[in-house]
């Protein structure tokens, strides 16, 4: 397995955290995001991880930013993106059993790391169920 992430200021911390799991567990980890809490722009991060995605260069990708809701609108530009906003596990996890999500969008300013690297650990675990779902997917 292999992942990307990005971030802006608002995500730096989780950030820093997710990639020493990463390093820990060796998994491959780009890391395209920023790493001072200066004030960025989202959507300079969540392009190139939603492009790299888009282009199946990565399995899974990270986006994170204060909401979640910037990097997702982004990345959801891309036409192979599914990029599913999550704040507690069983959302990540739905996410990627039901909707195929490729990109995880976290929330930096309404979850903690340890919630983050949960939220993570369910997201990269789990995998698609098919079936039922894979028409509504043919269907976005």
């Amino acid at each position: 397995m292999n992942i990307i992430i990005g971030n802006d200021h608002a995500g730096v911390h989780i950030k820093k955290a997710l990639i020493y799991f990463f390093n820990e567990k060796k998994i491959e980890c780009k890391n395209v995001g920023c790493d001072s809490e200066e004030s960025v722009d989202y959507p300079d991060f969540a392009h190139p991880v939603a492009k790299e995605i888009d282009q199946q260069k990565y399995d899974i990708g990270i986006l994170i930013c204060g909401s979640g809701n910037g990097v997702a609108m982004t990345a959801n530009k891309y036409p192979s993106v599914r990029a599913a906003l999550c704040w507690d596990e069983e959302i990540a996890s739905l996410s990627r059993k039901h909707n195929n999500a490729n990109i995880l969008c976290l929330p930096a300013r309404y979850i903690s790391q340890q919630k983050a690297l949960k939220i993570v650990k369910t997201f990269i675990n789990e995998s698609f169920e098919g079936e039922r779902h894979e028409r509504r997917i043919n269907k976005i």
